[in-house]
């Protein structure tokens, strides 16, 4: 049986078979919900053949849902119109498949699960001894204590995975740079930063060379391409200047800060997930592409494990999309 996965976000859509194949799609679920079914159905056909689908999602917390129930439905309604006559089953916080009117009837189980399917992918890389998921993506982070080779998540919800600190809202690319900082050192003082979507982390990271230039990407607060002449003005007017106020080594000072700030975000989550955990990870498994905001977090905590790269083991584009990946295996390997 062809299998593929669908990892449905608001920001991306990302595909995987669990054999090499993944995909990542940009699409802005919150502002264009009814385009949805059009979509998915546009990545499908460039997928692999396929006789069967499994769908993990995120994109029902989008603004454009009044409520959560409403945003899986939604979901599932243009999965379903978008798979046409291919099986779907969705996957839920319990690691169940279950089908789409199950899916909406469970709605809080099948919201947000795709933590759930990749903490249960990396447990199998852990050989029983305690250990770690840490996922840093385009929005958020995720940090999940594994146990005895199961997930040992705390939180199943959102909400109560923000308590938990096992969900930390920042990432490597859209957060908002104002979210991050407050202040910002120019001119050897503190200046406050605008409250306005000017910039997100990801113009500090092409900054700082994590990330690579990208003209074709116009997801940015602005709308101009993700290269460095762009970035620079982005970065620029949080502290309400421009490209010629505020100069390129200025902001390069600021991407600094703000890759300081983030790791200062983190650092507090990854503790309280560890006293809930009662015990120190000795294995920690690494994913997304804020691995590297992960090792730094890593080495400054000076924890002395065993660390795991999805990047090494799948290679950059299938750690992209390792939830996805993660769902095919998983849906592969149930029977």
């Amino acid at each position: 049986m062809n299998l593929l996965a669908l990892d449905i976000g608001g920001a991306n859509i990302k595909l995987a078979d669990g054999q090499g194949y993944a995909a990542s799609h940009p699409f802005a679920l919150w502002k264009q919900p009814e385009q949805l079914a059009t979509q998915l159905a546009h990545c499908l056909a460039e997928a692999p053949p396929h006789n069967r689908i499994v769908v993990t999602m995120t994109g029902e917390l989008c603004d454009c849902f009044e409520t959560k129930r409403a945003g899986v439905r939604h979901i599932v309604d243009a999965t379903l119109k978008a798979a046409g006559g291919t099986p779907v089953l969705f996957y839920q916080t319990t690691g169940e498949f279950v089908s789409a009117d199950e899916a909406c009837e469970k709605y809080l189980l099948t919201a947000a699960s795709n933590w759930h399917a990749l903490a249960t992918f990396a447990a199998t890389f852990c050989d029983d001894k305690p250990g770690m998921l840490v996922d840093i993506g385009s929005t958020t982070t995720d940090i999940i204590p594994i146990l005895h080779t199961q997930e040992a998540g705390h939180g199943r919800t959102d909400p109560d995975r923000l308590k938990s600190g096992e969900l930390v809202y920042t990432g490597i690319e859209r957060s908002p740079v104002c979210a991050v900082v407050s202040h910002l050192q120019w001119h050897d003082s503190a200046c406050p930063v605008a409250q306005e979507l000017f910039a997100t982390t990801g113009d500090a990271y092409l900054l700082l060379k994590e990330l690579a230039e990208d003209s074709e990407n116009l997801s940015t607060a602005d709308g101009q391409p993700f290269d460095f002449d762009s970035a620079h003005a982005r970065l620029a007017r949080m502290v309400c200047g421009d490209c010629e106020l505020v100069s390129r080594a200025e902001v390069i000072s600021f991407a600094e800060e703000i890759q300081e700030a983030q790791l200062k975000l983190l650092e507090p989550a990854f503790s309280q997930v560890i006293g809930v955990m009662g015990q120190s990870p000795e294995v920690i498994v690494l994913s997304g592409h804020g691995e590297f905001l992960a090792r730094r977090l890593l080495k400054r905590l000076e924890f002395d494990v065993s660390v795991i790269s999805l990047t090494k083991i799948l290679g950059p584009e299938v750690s992209r999309c390792a939830t996805a990946h993660a769902l095919a295996v998983i849906a592969s390997e149930t029977k």
